[in-house]
C-alpha cells in the first residue's frame, strides 16, 4: 500500500482530519458511558456513526478515523460477545467509514470534486491498552506488559483493520513508550505493506504521560518508514504549540495534531468541565501551520463547527 498521507501532501499544504466521535453520538441519543465508549453505537446503531463520519467529511475533514478507538476483541468478549461478533464489529466500524465517504463523495459535483486535492481517506484508530482498561490509563500510561501481550491485545484488530481496507492506521493517543514501539514493530513484522501515524498521549509538552522524554520517543519512530506522520492528540489547544516545538525539532517527518475543544476531562469522573477561557481553532491553526503542522484536526469534544473552522482558516491561509 502506497503512502497516501505523503502523497497526498504533495498536492496539498495541509491534510484536515475529522472530530470527535463520542460528542457527536451523544447528541444523536447514543450512551457513550461505558468501558466501550463510543464503541458501544457499534452493537445496535452503526447507521449513527455514519452519518457522524459523513458530518465530518462535509465540514471538509479530508480523513476520517474509525469508530475503534476502544473497540477491539477483548473488549467485546467481556461484554459477552462471542470472537465471531466482535471480529464482525471491528470490520463493520471501517464499513460505516466507508459508507459516509463514499455518499460524501458522490454527492459532490464534478466540479467540487475538481477542487478537491484528494480523494477522502479512512483511518483505522488503535487506540492503547489504557483505553481497553477504561480506567484513564490513556492519561497515565501507567500499565506493564511484554511486548508479547502488547501484540496479542492488537494484532487481531489490527488484521481486521486491514482486511476491511482502511487506507492506513491511525496508532493515536499512545501515553506508553513500550507499547508504541511493540505497535511498531507489529506494524513492521506482520503489515509491512501498511502504514500509520504515531500519536503520543503527553503529559506536558516534554514528556509522554509514562515519564519517557518525548524527544526519545520521536527519535526511536524516525527511522521506519512505514510510520508516516508523528504528533499529539488529546490535549488542551493551549497545551498544543509547546509539544510541536519540542517534536518538530527531531523529526524531519510531517506532523499532526488533533487537540481537545479546550474542556477539561476528569478521568475517575469520566465528566467534562467547559473551558470558557480557552483559546479557538481560528487562533491556534496559522501558529500551527507556520510551525510545520501538516495534519490538523479535533479530537474530545470537536465538532463538525470546529473541522469547519479549521478547514477554512488553512484554506484562507
Amino acid at each position: 500500500m502506497p503512502d497516501l498521507i505523503a502523497e497526498n501532501l504533495k498536492k496539498m499544504d495541509a491534510i484536515v482530519i475529522d472530530g470527535a466521535m463520542a460528542t457527536e453520538l451523544e447528541k444523536r441519543g447514543v450512551d457513550t458511558n461505558s468501558s466501550l465508549w463510543s464503541a458501544a453505537a457499534l452493537l445496535k446503531e452503526p447507521e449513527k456513526v455514519t452519518a457522524v463520519h459523513q458530518s465530518f467529511f462535509e465540514a471538509g475533514a479530508d480523513v476520517v478515523i474509525t469508530d475503534t478507538y476502544q473497540a477491539n476483541i477483548a473488549a467485546f468478549e467481556k461484554m459477552g460477545l462471542t470472537r465471531s461478533q466482535s471480529e464482525k464489529l471491528i470490520v463493520q466500524a471501517v464499513r460505516c467509514a466507508q459508507t459516509a465517504r463514499t455518499a460524501f463523495y458522490s454527492s459532490l459535483t464534478p466540479e467540487e470534486r475538481a477542487k478537491r486535492a484528494t480523494y477522502p481517506l479512512v483511518a483505522g484508530s488503535v487506540g492503547p491498552y489504557g483505553a481497553y482498561l477504561a480506567d484513564g490509563s490513556e492519561y497515565t500510561g501507567s500499565y506493564l506488559l511484554t511486548e508479547e501481550e502488547y501484540y496479542t491485545f492488537h494484532y487481531s484488530r489490527l488484521k481486521l483493520l486491514a482486511q476491511a481496507g482502511v487506507d492506513l492506521f491511525a496508532f493515536e493517543t499512545q501515553p506508553n513508550f513500550n507499547e508504541v514501539k511493540a505497535l511498531v514493530h507489529l506494524l513492521v513484522d506482520r503489515f509491512p505493506k501498511n502504514t500509520a501515524w504515531v500519536s503520543f498521549s503527553v503529559k506536558d509538552s516534554t514528556h509522554l504521560c509514562d515519564g519517557t522524554p518525548l524527544v526519545q520517543a520521536v527519535k526511536y519512530l524516525e527511522s521506519y518508514q512505514q510510520v508516516t506522520a508523528i504528533g499529539v492528540n488529546c490535549l488542551a489547544l493551549e497545551k498544543v504549540a509547546a509539544v510541536v516545538e519540542t517534536i518538530k525539532q527531531v523529526t524531519a517527518k510531517p506532523l499532526i495534531v488533533y487537540p481537545n475543544n479546550g474542556d477539561r476531562y476528569n478521568p475517575q469522573t469520566k465528566t467534562w468541565q467547559t473551558n470558557v477561557q480557552t483559546v479557538t481553532f481560528n487562533q491556534i491553526v496559522p501558529k500551527l501551520q507556520q510551525a510545520g503542522v501538516r495534519l490538523i484536526g479535533g479530537c474530545c469534544r470537536t465538532t463538525p463547527a470546529d473541522i469547519s473552522e479549521i478547514a477554512k482558516t488553512l484554506k484562507q491561509r
